[in-house]
Parts: C-alpha cells; sequence; structure tokens
C-alpha cells in the first residue's frame, strides 16, 4: 500500500518554463522550494501485527503535517516533506520485498522510519543499508544495531537494557504490592526475534540473578489459536510471575482468557515484555478488571512534558491515548527534518552523516523522545530510557520512572 502527501507540481512546470526565457535563477528557486523530500514508512498494515503499523502511520502523518505547517524544509526552500508507505505484511519476506518495492519505486528516498516487529526490522534495514538510506526504527532486538551497519539508527534501548533494568523494579514493585517476594516465575513466548532477545537472557540467567526459579518457558508460533496446554501447565507448577512475550493482540488475548478460565487471573502476576500490551484493542477485548494492574516495558510512552502533544493526537486520531507506536514515529519525522536541515541537502550519505552527528536536545523531536536525539557511533540513541507502564482504569500510564510518570503503581493482583 502507498500513501503519497504530494505538493503543487504547476509552480515547479511554470518556473522551469520561466528558465526558457531567461529566468533560470528565478526558475531554480521555484523548482527547489515545490521540491518533495520523500521520506519512507515500512510498516506492517495488514495481518497479525496491523495495529501496530496503523498506529505508526497515524503518528507519522500527523508530524509530516505539522513540518509542513512550520514552514517545510528551510535549508531546501521550504521543501515540503511526504510520506511514502509500504506494507510490510505478516511475514519476514514480505516486510524485505516491501522495502525492496518501495525503493524501485521511488528512487528519489531520503530516509525512512519504521517496520514495528523486530525480525521485520532486521530484513527491512539489511536493504536499506545497502541503499545507504538511513532508518530509524523502536524496535528492541539487540542485533539491530550490532551488525557494524552505519545507516540504522535504533531509537529504543536494546532488548537487554529493557530486562536488565526493568525485571528488577517489577520485582520490587511485587513485593511491596502483596507483602512478600516472588520465588518462581513462567515465560511464555512467542518465537519473534523481540520475544526472543527477551526471553534467552531471562531463561540463562536474569530470573535465576532476582531470585526468581524458572518453572516453565514454552515457545510458539503466531497466531495462538489455543493456548490451553501452556495455561494448564502453568496452574500444575503455580508461579508467581508469568513473563508474557507475546507481539499482537489476539495471541495476548488468548493467552489471558485461558487463564481466566482456569482461574489465574488475579493468583499470578503479568508482566508483559513489550508495547503491543498497551494496544487500545486490549481495552476493547479484554475486561477491565482482568486488565487493570497488568505491567509492561517500553521505550516511549505518554509521559510528563507530553501531555499537549498526546493531547493533540487523541483528538486528531480519536485514539484513547497515545501509545509508542506514534509517539515514535511522530519523533522520527521531526529528527529526519532536521538532520536534513543540518545536512542542506536530500543526498542520502550527508543525510546519514548528520544524524551520525546530530544532537538534539530541544523542540518537537525532543518532546517525542524523552531524553533528547543523540546516537553512538553503532546508531544506538544515548540517553534512551526503559518506562514501566501499568494498566490503571482501562488506561496504560507510566509508573517509573519517577521523574516522569503520570501514575503511582497499584496492586499487581487482579
Amino acid at each position: 500500500m502507498n500513501s503519497r502527501h504530494t505538493g503543487p507540481q504547476r509552480r515547479t512546470l511554470l518556473a522551469a518554463a520561466a528558465g526558457a526565457v531567461g529566468l533560470a535563477p528565478f526558475a531554480c528557486l521555484r523548482a527547489q522550494t515545490a521540491k518533495e523530500v520523500k521520506m519512507a514508512m515500512v510498516a506492517p498494515l495488514s495481518g497479525p501485527w496491523a495495529r501496530g503499523g496503523q498506529l505508526m502511520l497515524a503518528g507519522a502523518q500527523m508530524a509530516i503535517e505539522d513540518v509542513n505547517k512550520a514552514g517545510g524544509i528551510k535549508a531546501l526552500g521550504g521543501a515540503r516533506m511526504t510520506l511514502v508507505t509500504a506494507d510490510a505484511g505478516d511475514s519476514v519476506d514480505k516486510a524485505r520485498s516491501a522495502v525492496q518495492r518501495l525503493l524501485s519505486q521511488e528512487p528519489d528516498l531520503v530516509a525512512g522510519s519504521g517496520a514495528w516487529l523486530s525480525s521485520f526490522t532486521m530484513a527491512v534495514t539489511e536493504v536499506t543499508e545497502r541503499e545507504k538510506l538511513s532508518w530509524l526504527t523502536n524496535s528492541y532486538a539487540d542485533p539491530i544495531t550490532s551488525r557494524g551497519y552505519r545507516y540504522v539508527f535504533q531509537t529504543s534501548p536494546k532488548a537487554t537494557t529493557f530486562i536488565n533494568e526493568s525485571l528488577p523494579r517489577l520485582v520490587e514493585i511485587i513485593q511491596a504490592a502483596t507483602g512478600r517476594k516472588p520465588k518462581s516465575a513462567a515465560i511464555l513466548a512467542d518465537n519473534t526475534a523481540s520475544s526472543n532477545a527477551y526471553a534467552k537472557p531471562l531463561a540463562e540467567k536474569l530470573l535465576k540473578e532476582n531470585g526468581l526459579e524458572l518453572v516453565q518457558h514454552e515457545t510458539f508460533t503466531p497466531p495462538l489459536s489455543d493456548a490451553t496446554a501452556m495455561v494448564r501447565k502453568m496452574r500444575s507448577v503455580a508461579p508467581d510471575l508469568l513473563v508474557l512475550l507475546t507481539s499482537n493482540v489476539p495471541d495476548t488475548k488468548v493467552i489471558l482468557d485461558k487463564m481466566a478460565e482456569f482461574k489465574l487471573s488475579g493468583k499470578v502476576a503479568v508482566w508483559g515484555g513489550s508495547g503491543a500490551f498497551g494496544s487500545p484493542e486490549m481495552a476493547q477485548v479484554i475486561r477491565r478488571e482482568a486488565l487493570d494492574g497488568l505491567i509492561f516495558c517500553v521505550a516511549n510512552w505518554t509521559v510528563k512534558g507530553q501531555e499537549e502533544l498526546a493531547k493533540r493526537f487523541i483528538e486528531r486520531s480519536k485514539e484513547p491515548f497515545m501509545s509508542h507506536e506514534p509517539i515514535s514515529t511522530y519523533g522520527d519525522v521531526w529528527t529526519l527534518k532536521e538532520a536534513i536541515e543540518m545536512a542542506g541537502s536530500t543526498d542520502r550519505v550527508k543525510v546519514g552523516d548528520a544524524l551520525h552527528r546530530i544532537s538534539i536536545q530541544s523542540g518537537p523531536a525532543a518532546v517525542a523522545y524523552y531524553g533528547g536525539v543523540k546516537f553512538t557511533e553503532s546508531g544506538l540513541r544515548e540517553g534512551s530510557h526503559v518506562l514501566l507502564v501499568q494498566w490503571q482504569g482501562g488506561i496504560p500510564k507510566v509508573i517509573g520512572p519517577a521523574e516522569v510518570a503520570i501514575a503511582k503503581p497499584t496492586g499487581l493482583t487482579r
């Protein structure tokens, strides 16, 4: 699927005609003013992960409108930014094919954002790296910026950072809420790259290091049709904590519904390992009493200082809240806008060089990305944070770190 917001072409044609009768400088200026700066977005817009892709697209579209309303790319004479999208679908192969088609159809792309699922991002960035197309992503998997690529920029912390930082905090929260420290844990995970990046270090050492015995570890291929066997075993081993590593709402619903059927809701604390647990659809398909108390970790969510941004997004999109997908892609568009301004060019290599030099501590990109925007040599964003978010009253609210939290943790027993 392609979505383009085209700028006026008639002025460019008139300017070219003027140049033919001796007004070449004026013509060049007008052509530059009307020029489009094309940004790519690849995201799952169909299949089980489509909702995440749609939210990403909504955030990017809002940012594109804001950039253009603010005067476009000033270093290029007010050039307008436009968004060209492609559907990553439901598989790695489809995601790779989508970006290959996009690059073939749109050879003047300047940079891009997206892919959402880490396994999709890995495949997409193999292609974009060869084309020197700078790519911003909020996917978590460690290898994304561990391959020596120059044109890949990871705006979120790595998966191992998520686990290392959030698990000790989670254990403390559970202990404070229940009066006792959790002693055992189960892992139910799909086999996507992001989930594997979480599950492996947890199973190998991190649970043990935090005083948790691993009593169950199961992996499945999405979509999940039945969780009976997994949940029946969970009931028999009776963990204090379930680490639920699903990457889409339907699979999450299947497991949580089965837990309710087996009367495990409220007896096992549930920790979701990704932003998929903050999807608006969770509140539509799962009862509030089943959701409230569930905690998940994420790289970006509405925190202190983003209230006005979130309000505008909610009014524009009619979504119940602004989740990590639109916040991140909103920040990506503004980050790329600033890089193009710094480069003073749409040349891909120059834009990539600018991203390696950029340091944004104020303005829309810094509002969207708590901590600002600056990248290491490997492409990892410096100062990125792990946020703990909890469903409270049917809305996911940031409960940590305390300096940006908008709510305090509540009891984990549901």
